[in-house]
C-alpha cells in the first residue's frame, strides 16, 4: 500500500536530516581525494567555503549588512570556522573513526558552556552525560598496552578542538536565534573560509596547487554539496523537534565509521568500540532530554 501524501510529507524532514548526516559522515573521502591532488585540507576548506559564501551573498545580500552590524555573529564566525577547519583537517590526516568519536564529545563541552553562557543549571542527567563522555574519551585515548594514559596526539587535538568549537557554535546559535538564517549561515560559511585561510598562513602550509592538478571540479562539487547539505539541515531542523533532530544527526557517526572501516581509513578495536559506545550514549542522552 502506497503512503498517503501526509505520510510522505512527514518523512521529508527526516530524509533531509539523514542526507545532511550522510554528507558530513562521508566528507572525509572527497577531502582525501583532494589531498591526493596536492591540496591541503585547510586550503580545500578555505576555497570550498569561499565559494559557498559567494553563493549565499548573492542569494541573500542583506546577510552582509546583518553580519557587519551584529558582533555576536562574529563569534559564530570564529566558532564555526574553527569547527570546520579542525574537522576537515582531522578526518583527512588521521584515523577517521577516532577523530569523529572525539569530535562527538560535544555533550561534555555543552554542559559546561550552557552553564557559563546560557546559565542553565547542571542537573544529574547532565552530570551523567559528562561522566559517559569522559569515560568514553579515556577509552578512546588510552594506549593499547593499557599501562598509562599516553600523550594526546596532534590529530586527537583536532577532534577535541573541533567538537569543543562545535559546541560553542551550537550554544551561540541558540543565544542568537533572533538573527536571520541568512545572517547566521553567512557567518558560519565565512568563518570556515577565513579561519582555514588564516591557518594556512600561520602554519606555513604548502601553497595552493595549480589548476592543472585537477582539483577544481572536486572543489566546485563539494561547494554545491555543502550548500545542499546546509539547506537540508535548515529544512529538516525547522520542521522537527530539536531532540528528534539531534538523534537523527547521530547517524553521522555510523556513516563515518562504516565508510572508513570499509575503505581502510580507520580501525576499530574492542576498546575503541566501547569508548565510542559511551560517547554516543552521552550524545543520545543529550538529544533525548525533554
Amino acid at each position: 500500500m502506497s503512503a498517503t501524501p501526509a505520510a510522505r510529507a512527514a518523512r521529508r524532514p527526516v530524509a533531509a536530516l539523514l542526507f545532511n548526516a550522510m554528507i558530513w559522515g562521508l566528507t572525509w573521502w572527497p577531502m582525501r581525494a583532494l589531498q591526493a591532488r596536492g591540496m591541503h585540507p585547510l586550503w580545500a576548506t578555505a576555497v570550498i567555503f569561499a565559494l559557498a559564501v559567494v553563493a549565499i551573498g548573492l542569494w541573500k545580500p542583506h546577510a552582509w549588512r546583518e553580519l557587519a552590524t551584529h558582533p555576536a555573529l562574529w563569534l559564530i564566525l570564529l566558532a564555526a570556522g574553527t569547527t570546520n577547519a579542525c574537522f576537515n583537517w582531522g578526518i583527512t590526516a588521521g584515523d577517521v573513526v577516532r577523530v569523529v568519536l572525539l569530535f562527538y564529545l560535544m555533550p561534555l563541552w555543552t554542559v559546561v558552556l550552557a552553564r557559563l553562557v546560557l546559565h542553565e543549571p547542571v542537573t544529574r542527567a547532565a552530570l551523567l552525560r559528562v561522566a559517559l563522555a569522559l569515560a568514553g574519551a579515556v577509552l578512546v585515548l588510552w594506549p593499547a598496552e593499557g599501562q598509562h594514559l599516553n600523550r594526546v596526539q596532534p590529530i586527537d587535538l583536532l577532534g577535541l578542538l573541533g567538537g569543543f568549537s562545535f559546541a560553542c557554535n551550537n550554544i551561540l546559535l541558540k543565544r542568537e536565534s533572533a538573527r536571520s538564517e541568512g545572517g547566521r549561515g553567512l557567518a558560519m560559511f565565512l568563518g570556515g573560509a577565513l579561519v582555514s585561510l588564516v591557518l594556512t598562513q600561520v602554519l606555513a602550509v604548502s601553497a595552493l596547487p595549480p589548476l592543472s592538478a585537477g582539483w577544481l571540479p572536486g572543489v566546485l562539487g563539494l561547494a554545491l554539496v555543502y550548500l545542499a547539505s546546509n539547506l537540508a539541515l535548515q529544512y529538516g531542523a525547522s520542521r522537527l523537534p530539536a531532540n528528534v533532530t539531534a538523534v537523527i544527526m547521530l547517524t553521522e557517526v555510523l556513516w563515518a565509521a562504516g565508510s572508513a572501516l570499509a575503505l581502510g581509513a580507520g580501525t576499530l578495536t574492542l576498546q575503541l568500540a566501547m569508548g565510542g559506545a559511551l560517547i554516543v550514549a552521552g550524545a543520545a542522552l543529550a538529544a533525548l532530554r525533554p
